[in-house]
């Protein structure tokens, strides 16, 4: 495994584990087994880490969801449960709310975080074009929402009862969309 990858993952561990506050270079560093200076020469800052890190979970559930997509397998409840299952994922929702607070400091951070969620938007457009036909940008803007807001809240309580309610309210959500073509 290339050392860029060992420190990305040791990286998300981290972040299910401990949380963004616990995200620091020298503990991701020894997670992943390498010196310090190497995780600054892949990751000068823990901003861009964290960022690298959004990228990879992004482009992990994009990939998985464009295959289902493709093989026909992606209709809106299929699309609501692989979304239900994401927003689970302590990793991906403690590595948001770490960029956007740190988006709320640092106005370079903000473009990127921007530039990200453009694109995070045109990947799931692009999901959705391949899975049911194209969608209008305020439909997207509306499940891109509702999957982060979801994630969020299930996040904060992160019990069964939460995970229930995220399924629901996605599946609804989804089946909204879909029901005025809007995916």
């Amino acid at each position: 495994m290339e050392v860029r990858d060992r420190i990305l993952g040791a990286a998300l561990n981290l972040l299910a584990q401990s949380g963004a506050q616990e995200l620091t270079q020298p503990r991701v560093a020894r997670a992943a087994g390498v010196r310090q200076s190497h995780l600054t020469y892949y990751f000068p800052t823990r901003d861009e880490l964290l960022q690298a890190v959004a990228y990879r979970s992004i482009d992990a559930l994009a990939v998985s969801l464009l295959h289902a997509a493709q093989r026909g397998r992606l209709g809106p409840d299929a699309l609501a449960r692989a979304l239900a299952r994401a927003i689970t994922d302590k990793r991906r929702t403690r590595t948001l709310l770490a960029l956007v607070g740190t988006a709320d400091r640092d106005p370079a951070v903000r473009r990127r975080l921007s530039r990200f969620i453009r694109e995070v938007r045109a990947r799931l457009a692009f999901v959705i074009a391949t899975a049911e036909g194209p969608a209008d940008p305020d439909s997207i803007a509306f499940l891109h929402n509702l999957v982060v807001g979801a994630a969020v809240l299930h996040l904060a309580r992160d019990t069964s009862a939460a995970r229930r309610e995220a399924r629901a309210v996605l599946r609804k959500g989804v089946a909204a969309l879909a029901a005025r073509k809007g995916i």
